[in-house]
């Protein structure tokens, strides 16, 4: 009888300590990671960025999700307020923030569509007479549960 009340108030305590744990859970739950780039294009170079953009660039991106890297991204114009507002807008999505730290598999994949190093960063030279990056940002989705 003795082990009967012990195993019953042992369940009583595990359940009240259950619903307070409960209680103190999150009311959202973590989404996509999202990096937003914002930039703007030199004045008669839009042809020509977007002409990279439709090539070399959507290549790795096709490449970085087809590995279950990202699982979006997309282009958006924007419209510049002031003159040194940007006037495209750049987004990248990651299933979670640990996709962030798959730069090995990532670098494997850029070498693959965009060649090795040295010609990546001659590349992205070249891409600084079409536009300048203004900045960009990391935002995680929240799920409300």
């Amino acid at each position: 009888m003795k082990r009967i009340i012990m195993l019953f108030m042992s369940l009583l305590i595990f359940a009240a300590v259950g619903s307070a744990y409960a209680q103190d859970a999150k009311p959202y739950k973590e989404g996509h990671v999202t990096r937003v780039s914002f930039v703007k294009v030199k004045p008669g170079q839009l042809n020509n960025y977007m002409k990279y953009l439709a090539g070399p660039y959507k290549s790795q991106m096709e490449a970085l999700k087809k590995a279950g890297l990202i699982t979006t991204y997309a282009i958006y114009s924007e419209e510049a307020r002031t003159p040194q507002d940007a006037d495209l807008v750049l987004t990248i999505t990651y299933p979670n923030m640990a996709a962030l730290d798959r730069i090995d598999e990532a670098d494997a994949i850029a070498t693959k569509t965009l060649g090795p190093m040295d010609a990546r960063d001659k590349a992205a030279m070249d891409r600084e007479s079409m536009r300048e990056l203004q900045g960009s940002l990391l935002t995680r989705e929240l799920i409300l549960k």
